[in-house]
């Protein structure tokens, strides 16, 4: 069926005028190009290219495919283009031609500056003569560098669109979700006229690089803040980050490439002057440097950074610099003797413990610790994203992603995933519903699992309570159970347990045996005891010997254990609740397993953040212990207790 509406180079040929037009342009370039090159080179160009016969023809059409040949010197073009293409191919021409004009007006510039120069030197410097024509003439440029340099633009301006993470990024630090108390802590620490260094301390994907690099901007306003308008913000990964021991290299400090081997500038090499390399410490001078994973940091840089951070400068050393060469530059001279400036604000951010990070690094930064993300704020990351990816989001769908990851970066991947599966689905042909059969989908090609399970909180069970653990920043309820059975022969009874719980479960089993056998005054050796943390969960710490001794009891004395309340604790042998660490992380970890009671000791209060949906019992002793499992079975051995 043919078009209604014609292109503009066919309307134009519906005018005689505008056929006239084309023709006197296309006369116009013939007329042109015969006076640059003159007719009779013309003729024996378009001869040797078999295009006379077109330039010699009245049809425009003709004509410009013989302009074709010639200009871009292809004898091999042969099909006559139509009327209304001809406007376009001639600008293709007028390009063609004016680059080719350029090139010749530089080429007939340096022929005639390299003339003038041989007669004034000897033949053997003609080569240094072009290098110094070229520097002359801009650069050294020539029509291959030119060309590239235009190729290499062109591929700058394509681009696919930005990644999801770009686009569903916060943008402003009010965006960072769950954080707000870790954000303050930074904020605090850089709107003051005296910043500090900081180690941002949290799980992945909870808002800490991003927070980072937020910080800087939001500084800028704060007037107190001593950082300038274009103070720099620099960002490098510690778990990357490679150097030389040797000091040849080395991109955070810098380092000083001699003028032999490692390829110090021409002119400086020539004069054996060694050439100083400023690092990204000096780049980041009067702003921040965030290094990301620092604790994946080499331990050796780590040490010479901190040297960096005390003197606020670099300092450069070779054997090659002579301080009385006046060959060197001023500002080589200025680069050892003074060193290079590096006063910034170190801002580092790791998904490790504080122990694993070095003791000194540790201790001239501030801590600012990220929470792990509760369900309720993976979801709201997962509402907000797909607001700004103006997607509909489906009942639930929300708190489908929210099961399985604690991580927002994740939660917005599964989105995302969750999005393009839907736009692959409709064809682009409809606004996309994020359903939750499509996020079932996209968890199960992702093989992901859900990631906390809630745990059975109604009733009372026999042998079974529950214990808090943590690994890494991630906080877990171990469900711990026992079970005792009469000896096979008396007094000769054995106490089992899992050996994948490690050495510090089995020291808990012994302390724990040992405060019942002092609680009921019975020989545990009359009993076969088996011990087991369910899953296989790995305890790293002394902190189950408190659940361990309620699991332990109620397997002997067959009372029931209430499965709302779960405790953390270390148990002497005396029965008093010593403290442990990771308080935080495992109260974090009871709330999400629905957990709304946690026993902790007495002397960790106040390492207890505020849970307003949990419930946190300080206890010093077994006896305060007992009440919130038994309900009053337990008072007759209470009152024997001491």
């Amino acid at each position: 069926m043919k078009k209604a509406v014609t292109s503009r180079f066919e309307r134009k040929i519906d005018h005689p005028a505008e056929r006239e037009q084309i023709k006197r342009e296309v006369n116009a370039l013939y007329s042109y190009l015969s006076g640059l090159l003159g007719a009779d080179k013309l003729i024996l160009k378009a001869g040797k290219l078999e295009a006379l016969a077109l330039l010699r023809s009245r049809r425009p059409e003709e004509k410009v495919l013989g302009l074709q040949r010639v200009i871009f010197e292809n004898p091999a073009l042969a099909e006559v283009p139509a009327l209304a293409d001809v406007p376009e191919l001639l600008q293709r021409l007028y390009d063609e031609l004016a680059e080719k004009m350029a090139r010749q007006a530089v080429e007939d510039t340096i022929e005639r500056k390299i003339a003038a120069k041989m007669q004034e030197k000897q033949e053997e410097y003609v080569l240094e003569i072009k290098k110094q024509l070229l520097k002359e003439q801009g650069g050294p440029e020539n029509p291959q560098t030119l060309r590239k340099y235009a190729e290499l633009e062109k591929l700058r301006h394509k681009a696919l669109n930005r990644t999801a993470l770009e686009v569903l990024r916060p943008k402003r630090l009010e965006e960072i979700v769950g954080q707000k108390a870790a954000v303050t802590a930074l904020m605090a620490k850089l709107a003051s006229p005296y910043p500090q260094h900081i180690i941002l301390y949290g799980p992945p994907g909870v808002g800490k690089t991003t927070a980072a690099r937020l910080a800087l901007e939001a500084a800028r306003q704060i007037k107190t803040s001593p950082f300038a308008p274009d103070a720099p913000f620099v960002e490098v990964d510690g778990a990357t980050l490679r150097w030389d021991p040797r000091e040849t290299t080395n991109p955070l400090l810098g380092s000083v490439h001699d003028p032999i081997y490692q390829g110090a500038k021409r002119d400086l090499s020539d004069s054996g002057v060694p050439e100083p390399k400023l690092g990204l410490v000096t780049e980041a001078h009067g702003g921040i440097l965030f290094i990301d994973e620092i604790g994946e940091l080499d331990l050796a840089l780590q040490n010479k950074l901190l040297k960096v951070l005390e003197d606020k400068k670099v300092r450069f050393d070779s054997s090659y610099y002579d301080p009385a060469d006046p060959q060197v530059p001023i500002y080589i001279h200025k680069l050892f003797t003074e060193g290079a400036p590096a006063d910034f604000i170190l801002i580092g951010a790791t998904t490790r413990s504080p122990e694993e990070i070095n003791p000194a690094l540790r201790s001239r930064c501030s801590a600012v610790y990220f929470e792990p993300l509760t369900p309720a704020e993976v979801e709201q990351i997962v509402v907000a994203a797909a607001a700004r990816l103006q997607v509909a989001l489906a009942d639930n769908a929300a708190a489908l992603i929210a099961e399985c990851t604690t991580e927002g970066r994740q939660a917005v991947n599964i989105l995302a995933d969750a999005y393009g599966l839907a736009l692959y689905r409709s064809q682009g042909k409809m606004t996309p519903v994020i359903t939750c059969d499509l996020v079932r989908e996209t968890l199960r090609a992702g093989r992901f699992a859900a990631n906390v399970h809630r745990k059975k909180t109604e009733g009372a069970y026999t042998g079974r309570v529950y214990g808090l653990g943590v690994h890494g920043f991630l906080g877990s309820v171990l469900e711990i159970e026992a079970v005792a059975f009469p000896a096979v022969r008396p007094g000769k009874g054995m106490i089992r347990f899992n050996e994948t719980a490690g050495s510090m479960a089995r020291d808990s089993v012994f302390n724990a045996a040992a405060v019942i056998r002092r609680l009921t005054g019975e020989d545990l050796h009359n009993y076969d005891l088996h011990v087991n943390v369910i899953g296989g969960g790995q305890i790293d710490g002394p902190s189950a010997g408190l659940a361990v001794v309620v699991a332990l009891l109620s397997a002997i004395k067959g009372w029931p254990v209430a499965q709302e309340v779960a405790v953390t604790g270390e148990i002497s042998l005396q029965g008093y609740v010593r403290p442990v660490g990771g308080i935080a992380e495992k109260l974090y970890g009871a709330r999400l397993a629905g957990i709304k009671t946690v026993l902790v000791p007495a002397e960790n209060r106040g390492d207890v953040p505020q849970l307003p949906d949990v419930q946190v019992v300080p206890v010093e002793t077994v006896a305060e212990v007992l009440p919130w499992f038994f309900r009053g079975q337990e008072r007759t051995l209470l009152a024997d207790f001491v």
